[in-house]
C-alpha cells in the first residue's frame, strides 16, 4: 500500500461504567471482540479494535471504566486507563445519554484536565430519550470542558457512528498502517475466548459473581487430525457459594455457560470447538497481587 498520505492513530474510549463502550467498539469493529455485560467494570484490559479503511487505520483502546479504585484490582485497572490517555492521538469521553451528568462524570473531567491531547465527547444511546433532552445534555457538558467535537450516537442502532468514524478521521496524524487490514485486535486469540467465558457467567449469574470472576486458559490446542480446538478453561471465583452458583443445580449453569460460550468461540476460531470448563475457589483473589500477575493482570507493562 503506497502510504503517502495514510494517517493512522491510537484513540481511547473513556466513560463511567457501562455506557456503552464495548457496545460501539463491537459495532465498528463488527466482530465480538470486546465483552458486552449490562453489569458495570468487566473491561480490564486494554482491548484494541483495529479499524482499517482504504486512507487510515485507527486503533481503538477500550479502558477500563475510570472510577475511584476500592482494591488492589481497581488501584490497576485506574492506572492502566489514566496511563491510555497519555499515549493516545484522540480520547472519546463517552457518556449515557440516558443517565445524564453524574458524579463519576465529573471525576474523569478533572482526569481530563490533565491531559493534552483532543477530546470528542460521544453521547451514547440518544435512541433512549427525546430529541428535547440532547441540548441540554450538550450545554451542560460543554461548560464543564472545551471538547473538540460533541457527537451524539447510538452504539446499538448504529445512529450516527459514521459520522463519528469520519471525525476521528479528520483528527489522525498521518502514519503508517500499523496492522495488517484484517486484522481486528491485537489480543490473542487465548484472551479474547476466556473474555467470551467469563461474558457468558457475566450474562447468566446473579449480582454477586461479576467482580470476582476471572477465567484462566488451561489448555488451547487442535485435535482428531486438526478438525476440532480443543479449548479447557478454569473459572476462578472468590468463594465456596460463589462456586455453587457457577456450577448450578447438577451442573446445569455452568453447562449453559459453556453451551453458549461454544457457540462464540467456534465463530472466532471458524472450526468446531470442544469446551471443557472447571470452577476453582481463590479467596479474595482481587486483593493478592501475585493471583492478579497469574490471571493476567501485570501492572508493569504500563
Amino acid at each position: 500500500m503506497n502510504n503517502n498520505g495514510y494517517k493512522s492513530g491510537f484513540v481511547s474510549i473513556i466513560g463511567r461504567p457501562n455506557v456503552g463502550k464495548s457496545t460501539f467498539i463491537n459495532r465498528v469493529i463488527g466482530q465480538k471482540i470486546a465483552i458486552m455485560s449490562d453489569k458495570p467494570q468487566t473491561t480490564r484490559n486494554k482491548i484494541q479494535g483495529v479499524y482499517t479503511t482504504n486512507n487510515s487505520q485507527t486503533i481503538f483502546i477500550d479502558t477500563p471504566g475510570i472510577h475511584k479504585p476500592k482494591h488492589k484490582l481497581g488501584d490497576f485497572m485506574m492506572k492502566v486507563a489514566q496511563n491510555t490517555l497519555k499515549e493516545v492521538d484522540l480520547i472519546l469521553f463517552m457518556i449515557n445519554a440516558e443517565e445524564g451528568f453524574g458524579r463519576g462524570d465529573e471525576f474523569i473531567i478533572e482526569r481530563l484536565k490533565e491531559t493534552k491531547t483532543p477530546v470528542f465527547l460521544i453521547i451514547n444511546k440518544i435512541d433512549q430519550i427525546h430529541p428535547d433532552q440532547l441540548l441540554p445534555l450538550i450545554s451542560q457538558y460543554k461548560e464543564m470542558y472545551p471538547f473538540r467535537e460533541v457527537v451524539p450516537i447510538s452504539a446499538l442502532e448504529g445512529n450516527n457512528v459514521d459520522t463519528l468514524l469520519k471525525q476521528i478521521d479528520m483528527i489522525l496524524p498521518e502514519g503508517p498502517q500499523y496492522y495488517p487490514a484484517d486484522q481486528v485486535t491485537d489480543h490473542p486469540e487465548r484472551f479474547i475466548i476466556t473474555e467470551l467465558i467469563r461474558e457468558k457467567v457475566l450474562h447468566l449469574t446473579r449480582e454477586e459473581i461479576p467482580h470476582s470472576v476471572a477465567v484462566v486458559m488451561d489448555t488451547l490446542e487442535r485435535r482428531d487430525n486438526n478438525q476440532a480446538i480443543y479449548v479447557g478453561a478454569t473459572i476462578i471465583v472468590e468463594r465456596d457459594s460463589q462456586k455453587g452458583i457457577v456450577i448450578g443445580k447438577q451442573g446445569s449453569m455452568l453447562k449453559e455457560v459453556g453451551k453458549r460460550a461454544r457457540v462464540d468461540i467456534e465463530a472466532l476460531l471458524g472450526s468446531k470447538v470442544f469446551l471443557e470448563l472447571w470452577v476453582k475457589v481463590q479467596k479474595d483473589w482481587r486483593n493478592k497481587a501475585s493471583q492478579l500477575r497469574d490471571y493476567g493482570f501485570r501492572d508493569d507493562e504500563y
